[in-house]
C-alpha cells in the first residue's frame, strides 16, 4: 500500500499557505490539484470509503477549499459527507467554564452522530497549540472523562485517520522557517510508505514472540512483559505521517524508571523532562518542570497511572521534537510509552479517559539507548540491529539501500 504524493510543493499563492488566514477563506472555483490529491489519499488509502457509507469531516482551523476537496472525494467514492468545523478559542470558552451538564449534553449528541458514522476524517490546524492552557484542570479531567464513550466509539468502531494542518504555528514549533517547514512536512506526507511494509511486518512478528521488553538509556532502566499482546504495524492508513508499530505491555508488568527526553504537550499546557517510576505497573512517582500539573493530569482516573501503549518509532524523515505528538511519536530512533487507556487492537485491560504519548529519543546526540527482546538487542542508538528488523532503518527507508 503505498502512498504516493510526489510532486507536492507549496507556493505563496496557495490557499494553504501557512499562516495565510485571508487566502484560508476563500473557496476558488479553480481548485488546487494537491488539495483532491490529499483528500483522495484520506478517502482512498486511509479510510477505503465505500459507496453509501456515512463520513464525518471534523476540521479546526483548516482552509476551506480543502474542506469543499474533502467532500467532493468523499462523494467521488459514493459515500456520504457530514462536516463538523471547530475553532480553537470557541472550544476554549465552552470548556473554561463549562459544566457536568454541558458536556453531558455534548457527548450525548457527538455520541449519537458517530454512531451514524462508518468512518471518520479530522483534520486539525492549530494557530495558537498554547490555546487551552489556561483552562482549568478540574474542567479538562471532566470533559475528558465525559466525552471517553465517544473517543472510544470512534476508535474502535470507525475507520479513521487524523491529519495535522501546516500552519505558522507548526513552524514555530519546528524551530524553522516557514519555508524550512513546508519542505520538512511535504517530505513526510511523500514518503513511500510501501517500503515500510516488510520491516514493519518484521517487527511485528518480533514483538508477539517476545515475553520481556528491557529499555535502558540515560535516567531509563525500564523492564515490562507483553507476551500474548497483539502489535500493530502504522504505515499511513490511521495517520499522516505514519512510521510505528505499536503494542501494549501487560497493565501490572511495568517496573523501573523512564526519562523522557523529548518535549510535550498536553491539555495545552508544555512540558520538558518527564521522569516516571513505575511499580507493579503503576507510575508512583511523576516529575517534571511542572510537576503539579502532570500529576494532576495522571490523576485524572485510576487508569491514567498505568501504560496503554508502547510503541516504536521509525520515520525517516522525522528527527527532532515539534511538540506535535502525531509527528513526534514517529520520529526516527524513538520510542513511546504512553499513560492512559489502551486500543481495542491492543487490550490490556487499561481504561481511562486519558492518553498521553510520552517520547524518548535513543539516537546518539540524545544520549542513545537500547532495546531488548527477551535479551536479545534489537535496537542500538535508534538504529535496528537484527537483518529482518533493517529495513526500518533510514538508509532504506530512504531509498539508500537495497
Amino acid at each position: 500500500m503505498a502512498l504516493n504524493l510526489a510532486g507536492w510543493t507549496i507556493r505563496a499563492s496557495v490557499a494553504f499557505t501557512l499562516g495565510n488566514k485571508a487566502e484560508g477563506r476563500k473557496c476558488r472555483l479553480n481548485m488546487d490539484s494537491r488539495y483532491t490529491q490529499l483528500a483522495d489519499v484520506l478517502c482512498g488509502f486511509s479510510t477505503r470509503l465505500k459507496k453509501g457509507e456515512k463520513v464525518l469531516i471534523d476540521v479546526a482551523e483548516t482552509p476551506e477549499d480543502f474542506v469543499i476537496a474533502l467532500i467532493r472525494s468523499v462523494r467521488k467514492h459514493g459515500a456520504v459527507p457530514m462536516v463538523n468545523i471547530q475553532q480553537a478559542r470557541v472550544s476554549r470558552e465552552m470548556t473554561r467554564a463549562g459544566n457536568a451538564a454541558q458536556f453531558k449534553l455534548f457527548a450525548e449528541h457527538e455520541l449519537a452522530r458517530m454512531k451514524k458514522m462508518h468512518a471518520y476524517i479530522a483534520v486539525r490546524g492549530a494557530n495558537n497549540i498554547f490555546e487551552s492552557s489556561d483552562v482549568p484542570a478540574d474542567r479538562a479531567r471532566l470533559l475528558g472523562e465525559t466525552v471517553r464513550p465517544l473517543m472510544d466509539w470512534r476508535v474502535n468502531k470507525t475507520k479513521w485517520v487524523v491529519l495535522r494542518w501546516p500552519t505558522s504555528s507548526m513552524a514555530q514549533q519546528a524551530k524553522l522557517s516557514t519555508e524550512a517547514f513546508e519542505d520538512f512536512y511535504f517530505r513526510v506526507c511523500t514518503l513511500d510508505y510501501a517500503r515500510m511494509i516488510p520491516g514493519m511486518e518484521a517487527l511485528k512478528q518480533a514483538m508477539m514472540a517476545t515475553d520481556e521488553v528491557q529499555i535502558t538509556g540515560p535516567g531509563t532502566d525500564l523492564k515490562f512483559n507483553i507476551k500474548g499482546m497483539n502489535a500493530i504495524p502504522c504505515g499511513g492508513e490511521y495517520n499522516i505521517p505514519d512510521g510505528e508499530v505499536f503494542t501494549a505491555p501487560i497493565r501490572d508488568s511495568v517496573n523501573g524508571v523512564l526519562q523522557y527526553n523529548c518535549p510535550t504537550i498536553y491539555q495545552g499546557v508544555s512540558f520538558e523532562n518527564i521522569r516516571l517510576v513505575f511499580k507493579k505497573g503503576k507510575i508512583v512517582e511523576a516529575t517534571a518542570n511542572n510537576t503539579k500539573r502532570l500529576n494532576e493530569i495522571l490523576d485524572t482516573d485510576v487508569g491514567g497511572r498505568y501504560i496503554g501503549e508502547f510503541a516504536i518509532g521509525f520515520n525517516p524523515h522525522i528527527l527532532n521534537p515539534m511538540q506535535d505528538i502525531l509527528f513526534d511519536e514517529k520520529i526516527a530512533g524513538s520510542f513511546h510509552f504512553t499513560p492512559g487507556k489502551c486500543y481495542e487492537t491492543t487490550d490490556n485491560g487499561n481504561k481511562s479517559s486519558i492518553h498521553w504519548d510520552m517520547v524518548c529519543i535513543q539516537r546518539p546526540e540524545y544520549g542513545g539507548g537500547e532495546i531488548r527482546f527477551d535479551g536479545k538487542v534489537i535496537r542500538k542508538d535508534g538504529i535496528f540491529v537484527p537483518k529482518a528488523l533493517q529495513k526500518l532503518n533510514p538508509e532504506y527507508l530512504l531509498g539508500k539501500k537495497r
